[in-house]
């Protein structure tokens, strides 16, 4: 519930890296961000240091990121943010991933065509029970 939730808008650093876990598809992969400001003085734009985050994705949304992002793709990243602090060698190395509740290619800076992914299984979004119509219903004296 206490969940910190993000949206980063950058780009595919690295390959999707797709696998089957016993847990189901999983994904990842790092995504650079830059800030980016107008300098007055020089009239140019000027860029900020880049950050990297490691992207994870589960289930449908990992096997729907191995086919559809490319390194170097303008994404847009939603997701819960998650800081690791880790020890390696004897030196402490902090990490930030964001656990993605969506990806998308960032529309500001080019096009995309969305391509609908059939379920292999209909049952998963069939209703469990079915409502009756209007007509059909009993009326209540």
């Amino acid at each position: 519930m206490n969940e910190t939730l993000v949206t980063l808008v950058g780009n595919a650093a690295t390959a999707v890296d797709f696998r089957e876990t016993a847990t189901g598809p999983t994904a990842r992969f790092r995504l650079a961000v830059t800030p980016r400001w107008w300098d007055r003085e020089q009239q140019a734009w000027t860029d900020g240091r880049t950050t990297f985050y490691t992207v994870w994705a589960r289930r449908t949304l990992a096997g729907n990121l191995s086919g559809s992002v490319s390194v170097g793709e303008p994404l847009v990243v939603h997701g819960r943010l998650k800081v690791r602090e880790e020890e390696r060698d004897g030196v402490w190395r902090t990490s930030v991933d964001i656990d993605a509740l969506a990806v998308g290619h960032d529309l500001t800076r080019g096009t995309a065509a969305f391509r609908r992914v059939a379920r292999a299984d209909p049952t998963l979004t069939a209703p469990t029970h079915r409502q009756k119509p209007a007509t059909e219903m009993t009326p209540v004296s």
